[in-house]
């Protein structure tokens, strides 16, 4: 993460700023004091190396908030941390494109700080695309996003949105209005949500006051929440990073329960839900696909032997190999010592060549065992997909391996 800077004339709030960041070894900054040494650290060390800065309104080189517009004009995203709550001061402050207005009134003041300090360095990578057909409200939205380094596309109507959203997987967030040409912001909604849950892609609908039951209507229909215009500048964002966080909360639990806990691979789990994923678009765009099951051989002696820390580092090490083998397919640890690949784009042939490019790899690897040097093998079965569900390809993978171990192991055996 970059640093960002503190400037602030408080000997009190720059140690408690201090003393909260040492819990988070992450956050890195720089302090100044006043303006003067603010200019100085920005012209010495470029605005680039800055995710942001914290500033205070009152300094004594710079009584009305002068830094504010400063670090503005250098398009630093900027958090206004104050000592007095002034309704006309921080209703000026929110007219310019500031972060937000944080008020020094309790420890939780500061953590909310530092708080937006990683909240400014996820949303780098979060792209928000916003749906409107009147430009000045698009300019106004993107213009209320930018500071907080959000990645903004825009659209004109719901079938321009709709279309942008078929093209880019990676958008998170959609804020849509409800009257659009072409296709309204509510049939939007609808035909996202029959290919896009709402863990995936956060939609939150506006409309002008007095739209009755609308809001309503584009919860109960897949909007994750709904902004009467027209809205308040801390309403907005404190409703898009509640949802932008409870998706990356469930995001963090799909993803736990997706992992192996000893490898850190993909889990069986996974590998059936990706993998049939990947199955259908194979069979949808005709592409050949491999599939292919892996057996670390006679790994009970190593258990046996070392024992069972030691069967688990053995375990660690292959699945390492695996990844550096296979990254760009689908693979897991299906349980044991058992692995699978999935491998969209392959016929039996390369599927052949890459597996005993792997067994090689295993075979020349050594593991170090209560300082005994070891080496292993491993045996594989490759089936062919020939318009066979994901269970027949296993199964047709099973007997293959099983092949490869009466044929002695620590070799390959695929389907013709």
């Amino acid at each position: 993460m970059k640093k960002f800077l503190v400037v602030e004339d408080s000997p009190i709030v720059v140690k408690i700023i201090k003393h909260i960041a040492k819990l988070d070894q992450s956050l890195h900054f720089d302090i100044a004091m006043s303006f003067k040494e603010a200019k100085a650290l920005l012209e010495d060390n470029g605005v680039k190396k800055y995710l942001a800065a914290v500033v205070d309104l009152n300094l004594p080189d710079a009584p009305d908030g002068e830094v504010v517009d400063y670090s503005l004009s250098l398009n630093i995203p900027t958090i206004v941390l104050t000592g007095s709550y002034d309704e006309h001061k921080r209703d000026q402050m929110l007219e310019k494109p500031i972060v937000d207005y944080v008020v020094k009134e309790s420890r939780f003041s500061y953590e909310y700080v530092l708080k937006l300090i990683h909240r400014l360095h996820k949303n780098q990578h979060i792209k928000v695309l916003v749906a409107d057909d009147s430009k000045t409200s698009r300019k106004f939205i993107t213009t209320m996003l930018k500071p907080h380094l959000y990645q903004v596309i825009e659209a004109e109507d719901g079938q321009q949105a709709l279309d942008l959203i078929h093209q880019d997987s990676s958008i998170k967030l959609l804020i849509t209005d409800y009257n659009m040409p072409v296709m309204n912001g509510f049939d939007l909604v609808k035909n996202i949500r029959r290919e896009v849950d709402k863990n995936s892609l956060v939609i939150i609908g506006l409309s002008t006051q007095g739209s009755g039951g609308l809001s309503a209507k584009f919860i109960k229909n897949g909007a994750n929440d709904f902004l009467s215009k027209p809205f308040s500048h801390e309403e907005f964002h404190c409703r898009i990073i509640h949802n932008i966080e409870t998706m990356e909360h469930v995001e963090t639990i799909q993803h736990a329960a997706y992992l192996d806990y000893l490898t850190n691979l993909f889990n069986r789990r996974y590998f059936y839900e990706k993998g049939e994923e990947a199955l259908a678009h194979s069979h949808k765009n005709n592409r050949p696909t491999c599939l292919a099951l892996i057996d670390i051989d006679h790994f009970k002696k190593i258990n046996d032997a070392y024992g069972h820390d030691a069967g688990d580092q053995t375990l660690k090490e292959v699945a390492s190999l695996l990844q550096q083998a296979f990254g760009r397919f689908i693979f897991a640890r299906m349980g044991g010592e058992d692995f699978c690949v999935l491998l969209p784009g392959l016929d039996i042939h390369k599927a052949t060549t890459l597996l005993e490019n792997f067994r090689e790899l295993v075979e020349d690897h050594i593991i170090m065992l209560d300082n005994s040097s070891v080496t292993l093998t491993i045996s594989a079965g490759i089936a062919a997909d020939l318009s066979n569900t994901l269970d027949e390809l296993m199964n047709e993978a099973d007997r293959q391996l099983y092949n490869a171990k009466e044929a002695g192991r620590n070799q390959i055996c695929a389907a013709d």
